[in-house]
C-alpha cells in the first residue's frame, strides 16, 4: 500500500504497521479522500484531491464518484466539495457515546457555577477531539467547536487522556507527536512530559498554564466508564489575567472534579 507523505511524517499510533488480511484498502482510501477536505481546502479539483490523499488520479476519481453517488460529495464544474450529509458520520459517533446526553446538562450547570468555558474531548492518535463544548466569554483565539482538534501533549484535556495510557502506548503517542512549542511555556521534552503526566496520573487531574496559548489556563478531569477506564476528559478554561493557576485550582478544582464524577457515575449506570 502506498503511504502518503503526511502519513509518513506523522504516523498514527492507532494504525497497525502491518494491517494484514482484515485491512480493506479501498475503504481506507475512501477515508483519506474525505480527510483531504478541510478549512484550507473546502473545494478541490481531482488533481488536488489525489495529491492531498496520496492517491493516483484514477483512484481518487473512482472514490469521488462513489462518494458523489452516495450523496457525501458534490461537484461544481472541476471542483469537488463535501456535502452536509458527511455530518451524519460524525453525528453517529457522538450519539453512540454514552456520555453525550449525560454530560451536556452537567457541563451547563458547571459553567453557570464557575462562569468559565467547559469542554469535553476524547483522544484520537496524537490529538484531542472536542465532542462537547459550553462556552462563555471567548478566551482563546483558536476557533473551537465540536470536531475541533488540538495537540494532546500541551492541553489539559490531552494530558488527562495521555496519563490514562499504558507505558508502551504512551511512548508510541509521544513519539508520533510533533512536540512543537506553542508558547515559551510549552513542555516539548519527552522526559519532562512523562514526568508531568505521572503527576496527573497520581493526582487525578491536570492543569496547563499557558502552554497552548498565552493567557489561557485550563484544568481537566477524567470521565470514566463503569470499568474505571478513562473514556473522555472534562475541562474548565480560564483567562490568566483574571485568575492565575493557583487561584484557578482553589476556585474551580472541586466543582470540576464533582462534575466529572457525576458524569462518570451516570455513564456507569447507563453502561
Amino acid at each position: 500500500m502506498t503511504t502518503s507523505p503526511a502519513e509518513a511524517d506523522h504516523p498514527d499510533p492507532e494504525t497497525p504497521s502491518r494491517p494484514g488480511d482484515a485491512y480493506v484498502q479501498s475503504f481506507a482510501r475512501g477515508l483519506s479522500v474525505i480527510r483531504s477536505f478541510d478549512a484550507t481546502r473546502p473545494a478541490q479539483t481531482l488533481s488536488e484531491v489525489a495529491a492531498a490523499s496520496g492517491l493516483t488520479r484514477a483512484g481518487a476519481r473512482r472514490i469521488l464518484l462513489t462518494l458523489q453517488a452516495l450523496g457525501y460529495v458534490d461537484a461544481d464544474g472541476r471542483h469537488f466539495t463535501l456535502t452536509a450529509k458527511i455530518l451524519d458520520l460524525g453525528f453517529a459517533y457522538l450519539t453512540s457515546m454514552p456520555f453525550w446526553n449525560l454530560a451536556e446538562p452537567v457541563m451547563e450547570e458547571l459553567v453557570g457555577q464557575v462562569h468559565e468555558s467547559c469542554s469535553a474531548a476524547v483522544l484520537n492518535g496524537t490529538e484531542i477531539v472536542y465532542v462537547l463544548r459550553v462556552p462563555t466569554h471567548k478566551i482563546i483565539t483558536i476557533n473551537l467547536s465540536i470536531g475541533s482538534r488540538l495537540p494532546a501533549f500541551c492541553t489539559s484535556l490531552g494530558r488527562v487522556l495521555l496519563a490514562s495510557l499504558d507505558e508502551d502506548k504512551l511512548d508510541a503517542v509521544l513519539d508520533a507527536s510533533p512536540l512543537e512549542a506553542r508558547t515559551p511555556r510549552t513542555l516539548t521534552d519527552k522526559t519532562a512530559l512523562k514526568a508531568a503526566l505521572a503527576v496527573v496520573r497520581k493526582q487525578g487531574w491536570s492543569i496547563v498554564d499557558q502552554e497552548l496559548e498565552e493567557g489561557l489556563i485550563s484544568m481537566s478531569a477524567p470521565i470514566r466508564d463503569r470499568q474505571g477506564r478513562v473514556i473522555a476528559a472534562l475541562n474548565i478554561s480560564g483567562n490568566a489575567q483574571r485568575k492565575n493557576a493557583k487561584q484557578m485550582v482553589k476556585a474551580f478544582l472541586d466543582p470540576l472534579l464533582e462534575a466529572a464524577q457525576r458524569v462518570s457515575e451516570m455513564v456507569a449506570r447507563r453502561g
